[in-house]
């Protein structure tokens, strides 16, 4: 292996996608932003899940909401639902893996919030069931995706499709993107300054 053509091939790719994504993901970037305003000021809160790569990034910006992104403020609502072992292995057992968030997103969401479902092929059968559930009860259905989203077109809504097919940079997408959102909610809410 050339490790130079290899890092530098890598690199390359990234900034690729990052500009095509820095297009694509504009407006319904601004339209999650606008529905998570909505929410956390009515008092609701954000649900994120997703699984594996996605699962991690789910716990990462609910924590960021939950505590804080760059400086100390007041706490924005917001859950993982990839984080309870015994509520996972019980819904998975009991009712199947595609249950996973779903059950989740009956018990603790409530109208008015804004589930978050973020899945790389936009094929992930727990998240398409859990953001079928957020719908049915009232709670905005978002996602984050990759490539031509899988069955999340016409599904969620807003839907941020990273324009790539490769698995690793969608999800690179994902966390700036989410973290962008984290920021732009501190500030959007007035809870930091510029």
């Amino acid at each position: 292996m050339d490790l130079g053509r290899f890092y530098d091939n890598e690199w390359a790719e990234h900034l690729k996608v990052a500009e095509a994504a820095r297009s694509a993901l504009a407006e319904p970037f601004a339209q999650l932003l606008h529905l998570s305003v909505q929410a956390v000021r009515a008092g609701n809160k954000l649900l994120f899940f997703g699984n594996g790569g996605s699962a991690a990034d789910a716990q990462h910006l609910a924590t960021e909401l939950a505590v804080r992104y760059k400086r100390d403020r007041a706490p924005i609502a917001a859950i993982a639902l990839t984080t309870d072992s015994s509520a996972l292995t019980a819904i998975g057992n009991d009712l199947g893996f595609d249950q996973l968030f779903a059950r989740q997103v009956r018990a603790l969401g409530r109208k008015g919030d804004v589930a978050i479902g973020i899945s790389t092929s936009g094929r992930s059968a727990n998240v398409l069931r859990a953001l079928e559930a957020a719908r049915e009860i009232g709670i905005v259905p978002a996602a984050l995706s990759g490539g031509d989203g899988g069955a999340l077109p016409g599904l969620a809504d807003p839907l941020l499709m990273v324009p790539s097919k490769t698995t690793a940079r969608i999800q690179e997408m994902h966390i700036a993107v989410g973290q962008m959102l984290c920021g732009a909610l501190e500030l959007e809410l007035g809870l930091v300054q510029p």
